[in-house]
């Protein structure tokens, strides 16, 4: 077993962490399309290179409500930057990353680029004195991890990577209220999962690559590593066992469509199950599900859809010692955006430290190594 440590983590509500939606365009986004896109005034001045993902939509929206800038962007698919364009035209179009990178003007870099460049985009970005917002995987090897933090410890720069299923998600956030005020007495185990919609046709080529994607383990569950470290609170954590599994698509012999693990911390133990299974019916790209069992009580979160039961998103279900209840959680405050346009000017830790998010992807990059293929 692989024991991580880290330092305490600072978050101390459920408040504390909100974040970024996936862009409308594709099959798995996150993307609430009911919220208005509405942006504070301009509090610091953003770049963005690499919108392979349509992820970059949302992150884009969220540090805009926070009250950053959008100054220029690259990318180098023409088809994706004209898109990118129509969607942002105050945004200059650059021929080169670095005229982003080295605009003296820009503070913050957003990038949800090929997965296996991120973290040299960040490494790049951190070095030149920018602060880094990626896209989930952050990077898809342990020897990428290695390397980004020791920059990141060099030039004390924020490397932000973007776990939105709770970021973005009041019902997870208004989980994390109730776990801190006791409801559920102390948590003991999570079950995290992350079912997506594949829609082959609208993939492209590094996405069934595991050397450019990472493995379903490194890309999606780190997700839900990252909620089993919230929720319990854990500092240090392992991975007991995981496996991966490519089930419906041989055309395609390295991809994998389902992956599991069980990982055990500090403060509890957890459950994670991901795949690309989601059937054509569901009005979502996936019934995205989190049960915290508490020594008390437990809760559900239904993320994306209340499975033939109320329309919408941000479901919640609890069963405490006072009885049974739902929430619907589609009004919480979602304050990712300017938190970390705060921390970006005041080189704080109100979104999420630091420690915490190299730890969730250190274990999501030890279940992919360790995965035994069924």
């Amino acid at each position: 077993m692989n024991p991580i440590n880290r330092r305490s983590m600072l978050e101390t509500s459920a408040a504390a962490a909100a974040g970024i939606a996936a862009g409308a365009l594709v099959p798995d986004r996150l993307l609430d399309a009911a919220r208005p896109n509405t942006a504070s005034a301009s509090r610091l001045r953003f770049g963005v290179v690499g919108i392979n993902h349509a992820h970059i939509y949302g992150m884009v929206d969220a540090i805009a409500r926070g009250g950053g800038e959008l100054v220029s962007f690259h990318a180098r698919e023409p088809d994706l930057a004209d898109e990118f364009g129509r969607r942002y035209p105050n945004a200059k179009r650059v021929r080169e990353d670095r005229e982003v990178l080295e605009d003296r003007t820009i503070q913050v870099i957003l990038s949800a680029i090929v997965p296996n460049e991120r973290a040299p985009l960040g490494i790049r970005a951190m070095q030149l004195g920018k602060d880094y917002v990626c896209d989930k995987p952050g990077m898809t090897t342990l020897a990428q991890l290695a390397e980004v933090k020791r920059v990141q410890a060099a030039t004390k720069r924020i490397y932000s990577i973007v776990y939105s299923e709770r970021f973005e998600n009041g019902a997870t956030l208004r989980a994390g209220e109730l776990v801190r005020s006791g409801a559920i007495g102390q948590v003991v185990q999570t079950i995290g999962l992350g079912p997506h919609r594949i829609h082959p046709p609208a993939r492209p080529d590094w996405f069934w690559d595991p050397e450019r994607h990472g493995g379903i383990l490194c890309d999606i569950a780190s997700h839900q590593f990252d909620q089993f470290l919230w929720f319990t609170g854990s500092t240090s954590a392992e991975i007991g066992a995981s496996q991966v599994r490519n089930v419906r698509h041989p055309e395609h012999p390295r991809f994998q469509d389902f992956g599991d693990a069980m990982v055990r911390g500090n403060g509890g133990s957890g459950y994670v199950r991901v795949d690309w299974f989601t059937p054509a019916g569901l009005p979502t790209w996936g019934d995205t599900r989190l049960t915290i069992l508490g020594t008390d009580g437990y809760i559900e979160v239904r993320k994306n859809v209340d499975l033939a039961g109320r329309a919408g998103a941000n479901h919640l279900f609890i069963a405490d010692a006072t009885g049974v209840r739902y929430e619907d959680c589609r009004g919480v405050d979602l304050p990712y955006g300017r938190q970390l346009v705060d921390d970006i000017l005041h080189r704080t830790e109100t979104a999420m430290t630091q420690a915490h998010c190299f730890l969730a992807t250190e274990l999501a990059l030890r279940a992919q190594e360790q995965a035994r293929l069924l």
